[in-house]
């Protein structure tokens, strides 16, 4: 029987595999170089990152692994995490008003070794955000450290005009596309 490795250590992605009756055999949070290389495009990113996350982990027989990044870009800039509150006021001052793309990927490394990857390219529309609600949503601590500077899942859905795609994806793993190269991996599904 085909078991799975979580190459992440977010508890979001846990929780979402929870969601279509996955529960990782193990957890490895794989540790990778995640600078965006010179002129390089949001969605080959986001590919890219997913597929070397899936690489770093060592994997054992008969195990599958699975790994996703979640970028968030506005046209054909990366923008990074939240890692200051700084930070964080600035890349949300830049998603206010206008949309902005999050670009799910999911890597899955089959037992055979076969590498299968899947992109959910979701645009975002935000409202335009005051000042007051930019300072409380940074006060709040819930996007630091998140891609884009925001939590979907969170009290910034309060800002979403419209979402056109994967919600779970947004969040960090979308899930028709993991449920699909899990089943191609023959991870069972419920």
């Amino acid at each position: 029987m085909t078991t799975l490795v979580l190459a992440s250590s977010s508890p979001r992605r846990r929780d979402l595999l929870a969601r279509i009756g996955v529960v990782p055999a193990r957890i490895h949070s794989p540790d990778i170089d995640e600078t965006p290389h010179p002129r390089e495009l949001p969605r080959a990113y986001a590919l890219r990152l997913a597929e070397e996350k899936a690489r770093a982990v060592p994997r054992a027989a008969g195990e599958a692994v699975l790994a996703g990044d979640t970028t968030i870009a506005v046209g054909r800039r990366i923008l990074p995490p939240a890692e200051s509150e700084a930070v964080q006021r600035d890349l949300l001052r830049l998603l206010s008003g206008r949309r902005h793309h999050a670009l799910s990927a999911v890597c899955v490394i089959a037992p055979d070794g076969a590498v299968r990857t899947r992109l959910a390219d979701t645009i975002v529309a935000f409202k335009p955000l005051s000042d007051v609600e930019i300072d409380a949503y940074v006060a709040c601590g819930e996007g630091l450290g998140k891609a884009g500077g925001y939590a979907i899942q969170g009290r910034a859905e309060a800002f979403v005009r419209f979402l056109h795609g994967s919600h779970s994806g947004v969040i960090g793993l979308p899930l028709f596309e993991t449920r699909a190269l899990l089943a191609a991996a023959g991870i069972l599904l419920g």
